[in-house]
């Protein structure tokens, strides 16, 4: 039986997830959504269960609403570096999801890291 697109995208999901949670020294996690239409990334405290800071191509201060496309996610990536620092995070774990690390979400994590956080 073949496994769906989404099946193999969850498997995919839960691989990285599960391989961050057996590394994880108390780190954060900088969590990366892509749909078609836009890009989302949120920093978050697995120990609390809190998200301390968020950044998505929806926010009108941004100004790239209504694109989709690699500038707008590095844009998004340079934001949330931004708010990790305002929130006293220097470093988190790059959880790219079910994602491949290619295209808008490699360019999310490259301007995150130009930005200072260390990924």
């Amino acid at each position: 039986m073949a496994n769906s697109k989404r099946d193999l995208f969850l498997k995919r999901r839960l691989r990285v997830r599960n391989k961050l949670r057996a590394v994880n020294a108390g780190r954060l996690r900088l969590s990366v959504h892509r749909s078609n239409k836009n890009i989302s990334a949120q920093l978050i405290d697995d120990v609390n269960g809190v998200t301390l800071a968020s950044a998505s191509s929806l926010e009108k201060d941004l100004g790239i609403i209504g694109k989709n496309n690699v500038e707008a996610a590095a844009k998004v990536g340079t934001a949330i570096a931004e708010r990790a620092k305002k929130a006293g995070v220097e470093e988190a774990y790059f959880d790219r999801g079910g994602f491949l690390f290619h295209g808008k979400v490699k360019a999310l994590a490259d301007a995150a890291r130009e930005a200072g956080l260390k990924i």
